[in-house]
Formats: structure tokens, C-alpha cells, sequence
């Protein structure tokens, strides 16, 4: 089995982090009652805070790989 490329990885690393960017912004809306009207579901008190702290995982564990990354490439390039 063979190993994704690094440029492969971080491209899915910087589309979770687009993709918690986008829950970001949707929860901040469902918050201020914006989409109330497009859903049941999404008119409920704690839909904007599920999608706000999602949107965080999200781009933390999109962030994780970048971090790891650069490390490694801090540690090739000291020795």
C-alpha cells in the first residue's frame, strides 16, 4: 500500500480547514438567527453552537498535518 504524497495531504488539509472556515460561518449566522426560516432543525437554540464547534474541529484537525509538516521539515533541516 502506498503513502500519500505530501502535497496530497495537505491539500486535504487545508480543504478541512476550508470546510471548518465554511461551519464557521454558518454557525456564527444560525446564531445571530439568520437561517431560522431555511430549516426546523437549524431554527433550534443550539444548531449555531453545534456547527460553531464543529467548524473548530474541523480546522484543528485540518491544521494538525500542516503542523506536523513543517516540524518534520524544521527537524531535516537542522541536521
Amino acid at each position: 500500500m502506498s503513502t500519500p504524497s505530501p502535497a496530497t495531504s495537505s491539500l486535504l488539509a487545508w480543504l478541512m480547514i476550508l470546510a471548518g472556515a465554511v461551519c464557521i460561518v454558518f454557525g456564527l449566522a444560525l446564531m445571530a438567527g439568520v437561517g431560522g426560516g431555511w430549516h426546523p432543525v437549524l431554527a433550534s437554540d443550539g444548531a449555531g453552537i453545534v456547527l460553531l464547534v464543529s467548524g473548530i474541529a474541523l480546522a484543528g484537525s485540518g491544521a494538525f498535518p500542516l503542523v506536523f509538516a513543517r516540524l518534520a521539515a524544521d527537524d531535516d533541516t537542522r541536521q
